[in-house]
């Protein structure tokens, strides 16, 4: 029975891995933050106590600042595999937040590598890199292509690449960088601009609220399905030799598109509810992020089954319904059409 190790287990990437590594027969050891208050909602289904004999979900506290309390973990535990994806990782907040972000997102990634060199584990390193990190870069982007970053986020997240390399020639450390665009799902936080959009009309037509404030409307990213992405992760550490892949649709849709999207899936007039506030803008706008993911087709045989239109039907019918509102129910329908049931977001 394999081992793995998640870093950002309780983030939207980190429970659906896991979900997926327990249904492979894994035994899961997820790092979380020592806090007073909880916010362990997106696992709180795999949990079970950890005194029964037939439980493979096991938490540890830890700190991606911490390099002596990883090092500890690491040893201890002895993973198979390690998917490293905590991180400050909210691209706004990263401005405001610049220090912070370079520590965790940046550094630690290297206290991690670290503490696998030094606890001499065989075992093989999963770097999540971003999109972010092509910045201005010229659309579609693939593993050849610049990293140009406009954010404190996507610069630490150069960093943390550069480092797995190094630590895989300088070391031997098996280790892949992820290179992922944007992938959204139910679970996505609710301060992301996806969620904002699906959560926010969910609550207009509630009656709870009444305005939904966004920010750049023309940005263009690559918006993929979450769970289709944690698959992929779990398929380049199961390479015979590691490699950095681009992982994406291969479609751009701007932020106005996901919008008018969703308002039309929903029935919501837009023009009555939606504004624009600058001080969602960011001071560096990256415009538009889409991937020409043919090495990740070629050598891993991964392909998107959830495209931009049944993604948004995803989203929408479960933020609706989460508001105790009917669903016209078309995006379950596309879960469950493409073996997604178990993903249990409803």
């Amino acid at each position: 029975m394999k081992k793995a190790l998640i870093t950002g287990i309780t983030g939207q990437d980190g429970s659906y891995l896991a979900e997926l590594l327990l249904l492979k027969g894994y035994d899961v050891h997820g790092i979380v933050r020592r806090s007073s208050s909880f916010n362990r909602s997106r696992i709180d289904h795999l949990y079970t106590d950890p005194h029964l004999p037939e439980t493979r979900l096991f938490l540890h506290y830890g700190d991606l600042a911490d390099s002596g309390q990883l090092t500890e973990i690491i040893y201890n535990i002895k993973p198979d595999e390690i998917y490293h994806l905590g991180s400050q990782s909210h691209v706004r907040v990263s401005f405001d937040l610049s220090e912070y972000t370079g520590d965790i997102t940046g550094l630690g990634t290297t206290r991690l590598l670290e503490a696998v060199r030094r606890s001499g584990i065989k075992t093989r390193f999963y770097q999540a890199s971003s999109s972010e990190m092509f910045g201005s870069a010229p659309a579609p982007q693939n593993e050849r292509s610049p990293f140009q970053p406009l954010s404190p986020y996507a610069a630490a997240k150069v960093y943390a690449y550069w480092m797995a390399r190094n630590y895989r020639d300088g070391y031997g450390l098996f280790a892949c960088n992820g290179i992922l665009f944007n992938h959204e799902s139910p679970r996505r936080g609710e301060a992301f601009v996806t969620r904002k959009i699906t959560r926010g009309i969910a609550q207009i037509l509630a009656g709870k609220d009444k305005r939904l404030y966004l920010g750049n409307l023309n940005a263009k990213r690559d918006w993929g399905y979450a769970p289709e992405y944690v698959e992929v992760m779990w398929r380049m550490l199961q390479l015979d030799r590691p490699d950095d892949f681009v992982v994406g649709t291969g479609e751009a849709h701007s932020v106005n598109e996901f919008l008018d999207a969703a308002c039309a899936y929903a029935g919501l007039d837009r023009a009555e509810h939606v504004e624009v506030d600058e001080k969602y803008f960011r001071p560096r706008e990256v415009d538009s992020l889409r991937a020409d993911c043919r090495l990740a087709r070629e050598k891993l045989g991964w392909a998107p089954k959830i495209g931009f239109a049944d993604l948004v039907k995803i989203m929408m019918d479960f933020d609706l319904e989460k508001a105790g509102l009917a669903s016209p129910g078309e995006g379950k329908a596309v879960l469950e059409r493409c073996g997604f049931g178990w993903a249990k977001d409803f």
